[in-house]
């Protein structure tokens, strides 16, 4: 690949970049559409299964590339791909729940703070301290008690803290997800860590789901939502990663990233009719400023064996 890269003219590099960026920013695209419609399908069949039917659809994506072995089914070769998988199950059940009770704008958000954490925690760097300030403030803007005069909370009684709390469960999930990823890749080749993570978190919330069933809120648009949700919000994206991250430098990639927030903010508006206070507007591009701001200024470091797993892949 190395060599590839080397013997490509400079506007065949761009032009892959460009590519890489632009699919990059579908995806966010794709995720922030799925969650929209998630927000549609809950109150009608709750967050357990909507985020079952998500890992049912990532499973079937992704279980045709790995099929495993009795022979290497083993404890110490699969346990941080089981955590993985925990893991995403809480992170994707506390984002629904927190969507259904904030408004996806302000989840996602709050989310955010997550994979941001991760980006700053080891930096002793100033402005990186002020970005982490600015997106804490950020923050607070969206859930103090100033908040909900518009958002999902329009109704009335400012920002439900069991959302927030949701909110603040997803992000720190997010970040463990990011932490785990990165471990599964040295130890796992391939989609296979990616694979038994989807199988354990479909195993963990398959008995909530039956346990939450309702068979008389499905139909044909429900069972159509669900569907949307696990092919946008799961298969697409995964399916692209690889792409992506053989085109594009992990800065741009986490730099697009950032910018979920606001495109999540707009999907609320579009699809779930929130609205949002001046307050709250400025609050969603101050965390995704402060983001934007830290990542882009981040130095380069070597290539994660996450990343060379992902330029392995063909």
């Amino acid at each position: 690949m190395t060599h590839d890269l080397g013997a490509m003219t400079d506007g065949a590099l761009r032009r892959r970049r460009f590519a890489g960026a632009a699919t990059q920013l579908g995806t966010e695209v794709s995720i922030n559409f799925g969650s929209s419609l998630a927000g549609l399908v809950i109150p009608i069949v709750g967050s357990f299964v909507v985020v079952a039917v998500r890992q049912l659809v990532m499973a079937a994506a992704v279980l045709p590339f790995y099929r495993p072995r009795r022979a290497e089914l083993t404890w110490r070769r699969l346990r941080a791909a089981v955590a993985l998988g925990v893991v995403l199950a809480v992170m994707n059940v506390s984002f629904y729940e927190s969507v259904d009770r904030l408004g996806l704008g302000i989840a996602a958000t709050i989310e955010f703070l997550g994979p941001l954490a991760i980006a700053l925690f080891t930096s002793r760097r100033l402005l990186d301290v002020a970005c982490a300030v600015a997106a804490g403030v950020g923050v607070l803007l969206l859930i103090g008690p100033w908040a909900g005069d518009g958002g999902a909370a329009a109704e009335g009684a400012g920002v439900d803290p069991w959302g927030v709390v949701f909110a603040l469960t997803a992000a720190a999930a997010w970040a463990g997800y990011i932490l785990l990823t990165r471990r599964v890749a040295m130890s796992l080749p391939g989609l296979e860590g990616l694979t038994v993570a989807s199988l354990v978190s479909l195993a963990l919330l398959v008995p909530a789901a039956i346990l939450t069933f309702d068979a008389s809120a499905f139909d044909a648009r429900v069972l159509l939502l669900l569907l949307g949700v696990g092919v946008l919000s799961s298969a697409l994206p995964y399916s692209l990663d690889t792409y992506i991250l053989r085109r594009i430098t992990p800065r741009l990639y986490a730099i697009i990233t950032s910018f979920g927030p606001v495109i999540a903010a707009v999907f609320g508006a579009l699809v779930l009719g929130e609205s949002f206070t001046l307050v709250e507007v400025v609050a969603i591009a101050v965390v995704c400023g402060a983001a934007g701001l830290a990542l882009a200024t981040q130095r380069d470091r070597p290539v994660t064996d996450l990343e060379a797993t992902a330029s392995s892949i063909p």
